[in-house]
């Protein structure tokens, strides 16, 4: 069954709008004061030597990380693969959208063009 390019740019598009949230709900899992969030809720120990030691993880933007020590992460572990199927999801609707442009945009003009009478 044939897709319109409308169907794979609303995919992607929507892909985008979850890649967002998801990313969002992965940045700010570890709440803003870390060190409450791991000892009062997770019950995990606040490692200030490994964060002082690791304080570029918690800021980039992939992958997400923000770690109470070395061994528990805030993030939840399906944010990351998530975060790129939903990208590879992103990028085949776009690729997607103008393959299926271009072979309707061929078959109109194949339609239209004047055939040769011989």
């Amino acid at each position: 069954m044939r897709r319109s390019p409308l169907f794979w740019l609303l995919l992607s598009a929507l892909s985008c709008a979850v890649m967002f949230f998801v990313w969002i709900w992965g940045a700010f899992s570890g709440g803003l004061d870390v060190e409450e969030t791991c000892t009062l809720i997770e019950g995990e120990p606040y490692d200030d030597a490994y964060r002082a030691e690791h304080w570029r993880e918690p800021s980039q933007v992939f992958p997400l990380h923000d770690k109470c020590n070395a061994a528990y992460d805030l993030v939840p572990f399906w944010v990351n693969p998530m975060l790129v199927l939903l990208a590879f999801l992103a990028v085949g609707g776009l690729i997607a959208a103008v393959w299926a442009t271009l072979v309707r945009l061929r078959r109109l003009w194949q339609r239209r063009r004047p055939t040769s009478a011989l």
